[in-house]
């Protein structure tokens, strides 16, 4: 089911039900929630692929988020959000992220990450010791 939801991208997942907390005062997800799951799930990808080298040497900023709302959700809804690198050159790297309720898309975003030098706190290019964790498995 996985594959036909995300086209079997997928390389990271994690799934929650939806709290008070979530809700804005029309009683839905609030769209300023799903951009907050977008980073929390894009840490712990990056956390189970990174290592202490790469975490010592690099950061990623978000440049950019794209993100279509196709329907909502509500309290007690359980979520299942999807992650997966696309294209990654330069010194960008291009991360998906699909939301579903159930076999329905909630969201779908997609956002572009800059890859920064932790020395010079600059934007650095993306090398091959970040592209060989950034491979689908």
């Amino acid at each position: 089911m996985m594959d036909d939801l995300t086209d079997g991208k997928v390389s990271y997942q994690h799934s929650f039900r939806v709290e008070g907390e979530h809700l804005d005062a029309l009683n839905h997800v609030n769209n300023v929630v799903y951009l907050q799951w977008v980073n929390d799930i894009s840490e712990k990808h990056w956390e189970l692929l990174s290592n202490d080298y790469l975490n010592s040497k690099y950061f990623w900023v978000c440049l950019r988020h794209e993100i279509d709302y196709l329907n909502q959700a509500i309290l007690g809804d359980e979520i299942r959000v999807f992650t997966w690198v696309g294209e990654s050159a330069g010194v960008k790297s291009i991360r998906n992220v699909n939301i579903y309720k159930g076999d329905t898309m909630l969201t779908k975003i997609k956002s572009t990450w800059c890859l920064i030098d932790a020395k010079t706190l600059r934007p650095t290019r993306i090398k091959d010791d970040i592209l060989e964790v950034l491979k689908p498995k």
